[in-house]
């Protein structure tokens, strides 16, 4: 079945702060190279000893570089270190947002969310308006190209995802909506079965291809 196709890839170098357009991607086993590859470590306030998050700060999400990142929480009173690893994942390695399944939230805004409020690695857009809902996902297989997903769970949202992209206004309503229509969810994690490049233009299919 087809779902749809590979609008838009994304990685986030540091987790929390702004993230970099890709045309392609290698995708690994652990996710994509460099994506979380950093975080801001809190080492005050309420969140001391664990990452400092767009949830604290509703600026970081504005700029890539992790000392503007360090600048922003000295503002808000917290110190922060930049830790470096593998990976700083929320839950999975990737995410999924496909433009369908944001239609009714669409209509309740009275204007197309903007995409990169979910902060996903990918986005589709999709096939057509019949394809399954994220938890009609839950253990299916995703393909695009020579990847292969594995859908692990749809994906809880917080306040983040109320902060606009480039800073305009923040709009509640999109996190209301989502939590008196959907449960809150919107999009979903992945793991990688199957290691392989991803390009923007890529079909992505459920099941085997």
């Amino acid at each position: 079945m087809l779902i749809g196709t590979l609008a838009a890839i994304r990685r986030y170098p540091v987790k929390s702060l702004r993230g970099e357009d890709l045309g392609e991607v290698e995708v690994a086993l652990g996710g994509i190279p460099g994506d979380r590859a950093y975080a801001l470590l809190a080492h005050d306030g309420a969140r001391a000893g664990k990452t400092y998050r767009g949830k604290e700060n509703d600026r970081l999400h504005l700029v890539r570089d992790a000392r503007a990142g360090q600048a922003l929480a000295t503002e808000r009173g917290v110190t922060v270190e930049v830790l470096s690893g593998e990976h700083f994942f929320d839950d999975a390695p990737i995410s999924i947002i496909v433009d369908a399944w944001m239609s009714d939230l669409n209509a309740h805004l009275g204007y197309v969310a903007e995409w990169q409020r979910f902060r996903p690695n990918f986005f589709v857009r999709a096939s057509g308006p019949a394809i399954p809902l994220e938890g009609d996902l839950v253990g299916e297989d995703l393909v695009f190209g020579d990847v292969r997903l594995r859908v692990r769970s749809p994906i809880e949202r917080c306040v983040t995802i109320t902060y606009h992209p480039d800073g305009d206004p923040s709009d509640p309503r999109v996190l209301r909506f989502l939590a008196q229509e959907r449960e809150t969810l919107m999009g979903i994690y992945c793991d990688v079965v199957a290691p392989g490049t991803a390009r923007v233009g890529n079909a992505l299919y459920l099941g085997p291809q």
